[in-house]
């Protein structure tokens, strides 16, 4: 107590410990000198002296005045920091809700207060007092920084501090709007192509086909002007679109109903055409944009046309139409250009490597039977890359014919063979699929991506190679086999042609794909079909391929006795989880189910092995499977398709595949309702 006191009675700016220190070497040094001073003249000594008291008395005078100053300044600003913070809590707009553990309202700022109206909000919950509000808080609860918010009318940042169990809430509606605003007005670029315009008017006299082109280029401006988008025609049967985002919006909402308008109207008049549109939007660089509408539109023409493709940069494609079978051509130009130009690509390879998907199927392998006897004819080496521990049952049999066809058999080589013997000068080719992810030998796919040939009749998709040095897609083809077959009448004649087995592997391939040519098939199959019978195709020996052993026809009928329906419509079976099935048995169970009569569509779910689950799903044509299985992973046909999906149970890809189908049954109801 004692030391307290006497530390009060120092003035206030010695209570500081550095301070004190330094007063006191100052007195010392000042006495020391002052004594000196006294030692040589008493007189200078007295002077000195006086000096110092007289100085210590203004020091400490003026050191006192600085410290009252100071004190009250200090004393003055938090004050004036404590007011304003007060008054910020009940003045600034930010809206300021704290809540107990109950979520009651303990306090509310005015500016909050002001989006309740009258209500009296203290002590009681928040959820009671306004449900949106509670619901904002609950989903948000966990939320560790600020997010945007839709409360009434208006947009707002929320940030819930969960610990101190205070609510922030600032309304951004003015900037909101603004950047809605801008959204809006984002430059959108199209591309509508009619798709067999040529074919379609090749035999009509001029006059139906000024009176065809008048019609359907009314009917394209008229969707334009009711829109509100410039429209331009660059040629007979290519139209270019510009309109802003805020449109495309509205044009989506409407699920491009011109598609359907321009094909009924067209086939009422026996002259059907139908529409592709590749839309972009979503980049500030004009070029960009029209770059990417003209691959959206190839991407709608590669999956067969009569739909629409939208989409930007970095984003997943919007899908629409694709509602009906693409109709099959009535020229051959392409397929001699796509073989003279196949030639000209083998010719400049030092050797080919080709390949189907995985699990090869008698389509895949055939087709790349053909292409080996194309790559013979050019006086080139082609190796076949096939994954022999997982094909079908029929494969595995035409395998075993191919052990007295020696020249074959030694072409067949591993995933790892083909990736060691490849080189920068080798031409790799992809028949019966276009998807990395499918593909055989993906490592081989990388080490080749920049010499890479696409020949295929499936549906085009999203995932495709960058830089592809030719793409022969006809999904209007019922096999790739068909339109393999096609290139050999344009093929030297000097050259070895096709042999039996290779012939008969193709016309399997055929038959397979077309269920014995009662599925997808038109003239040019037949004409496919009679070639390859003409040149040694066994029809017995396809036959015999095709058998099925009897626990597949047992485990085939297992797998419809599971059968549940969607909307009395859709079937669905399902396989055991702890049970592996063939994929073809899976198929064929899904073609079973489409002869029962009001089933439009089928799925069989079946495990494919210990981290897969398969779905073959089926269409007798009213419902697109392809979008379907799109949307799990897969792809396909309008009437059939597949997918497989890796880390999941057989019930979970059966949960996932019903929620798409009543979605999708939804909104087919709420549409004819409309």
């Amino acid at each position: 107590m004692k030391k307290l006191r006497l530390a009060e009675r120092f003035p206030v700016f010695m209570r500081n410990p550095r301070l004190r220190l330094l007063a006191i070497y100052i007195i010392l040094l000042s006495i020391v000198g002052d004594g000196v001073a006294f030692y040589y003249n008493w007189i200078l000594g007295i002077a000195l002296l006086i000096i110092l008291i007289l100085g210590s008395i203004f020091i400490n005078d003026t050191l006192h005045k600085v410290n009252e100053e100071t004190t009250k300044y200090i004393s003055d600003l938090s004050f004036r920091i404590k007011r304003s913070e007060q008054d910020s809590l009940l003045r600034m707009p930010l809206g300021i809700i704290i809540y107990g553990d109950e979520e009651q309202i303990e306090w509310i700022n005015p500016y909050m207060q002001g989006y309740m109206g009258d209500k009296d909000v203290l002590g009681k919950k928040i959820a009671n007092v306004d449900k949106d509000l509670g619901k904002l808080l609950e989903d948000h609860r966990e939320e560790k920084g600020t997010v945007t918010v839709s409360w009434g009318d208006r947009q707002f940042t929320l940030l819930n501090e969960q610990d101190s169990h205070v609510l922030y809430m600032m309304d951004i509606t003015k900037y909101a709007k603004i950047e809605e605003a801008f959204d809006d007005s984002q430059i959108v670029i199209g591309q509508v192509f009619l798709d067999n315009y040529d074919e379609v008017t090749q035999s009509m006299a001029d006059s139906d086909v000024s009176s065809l082109s008048s019609f359907v280029t009314n009917q394209i401006s008229s969707w334009a002007q009711e829109f509100g988008m410039y429209l331009k025609r660059v040629d007979d049967d290519h139209f270019f679109v510009l309109m802003y985002a805020e449109v495309l919006q509205k044009v989506e909402a409407d699920n491009f109903k011109l598609l359907d308008t321009i094909r009924e109207a067209t086939s009422k008049q026996n002259f059907p055409i139908t529409l592709s549109i590749g839309i972009a939007y979503g980049d500030q660089d004009l070029n960009n944009l029209a770059d990417l509408s003209q691959s959206n539109l190839d991407l709608a023409l590669g999956r067969g046309g009569d739909q629409v493709v939208v989409k930007a940069p970095d984003e997943q494609a919007r899908f629409y139409g694709g509602k009906t079978n693409p109709m099959e051509k009535r020229t051959r130009v392409r397929a001699r250009m796509i073989s003279q130009a196949v030639t000209e690509l083998m010719s400049q390879a030092d050797q080919i490597f080709v390949m189907g998907h995985q699990q090869a199927d008698m389509d895949s392998l055939g087709a790349c039977l053909g292409i080996r006897r194309i790559a013979q004819m050019n006086n080139r080496q082609c190796w076949i890359v096939l994954d022999e521990e997982h094909i079908h049952s029929d494969v595995k049999r035409l395998l075993t014919s191919l052990e007295d066809y020696p020249a074959i058999k030694e072409s067949i080589i591993s995933p790892e063979a083909a990736l060691e013997n490849a080189n920068s000068q080798s031409l790799l080719v992809m028949v019966d699929h276009s998807k990395q992810s499918l593909t055989t030998a993906p490592e081989l796919y990388k080490k080749l991506e920049n010499r890479v040939m696409i020949i295929d009749h499936h549906r085009r998709g999203t995932e495709f190679p960058e830089n592809p040095v030719l793409v022969y897609i006809e999904p209007y083809a019922s096999s790739t086999c068909e339109l393999i077959t096609e290139m050999f009448e344009y093929q030297s004649k000097d050259s070895e042609p096709i042999n039996a087995i290779e012939a008969t592997g193709m016309l399997a391939g055929i038959e397979i794909d077309t269920k014995s040519f009662t599925t997808k098939t038109g003239t040019r199959t037949f004409d496919a079909a009679s070639y390859l019978r003409s040149v040694g195709a066994d029809e017995g020996l396809i036959r015999h391929f095709m058998k099925e052993n009897v626990d597949s026809y047992l485990q085939r009928n297992h797998l419809i006795e599971s059968v549940e329906f969607v909307d009395n419509k859709l079937a669905v079976c399902v396989g055991e989880n702890d049970r592996t099935y063939d994929p073809v048995t899976a198929a064929q169970a899904a073609d079973s189910l489409l002869t029962i009569s009001g089933i439009e569509a089928s799925f069989v779910i079946t495990r494919r092995s210990e981290k897969v689950v398969g779905i073959s799903a089926r269409s007798a044509g009213d419902v697109n499977v392809q979008l379907i299985m799109e949307q799990m992973g897969g792809g396909g046909h309008l009437g059939s398709a597949a997918t497989q999906i890796e880390g999941q149970s057989v019930a979970e890809v059966k949960t996932q595949l019903t929620t798409i189908l009543k979605k999708q049954n939804d909104k087919e109801n709420k549409d004819d309702e409309e």
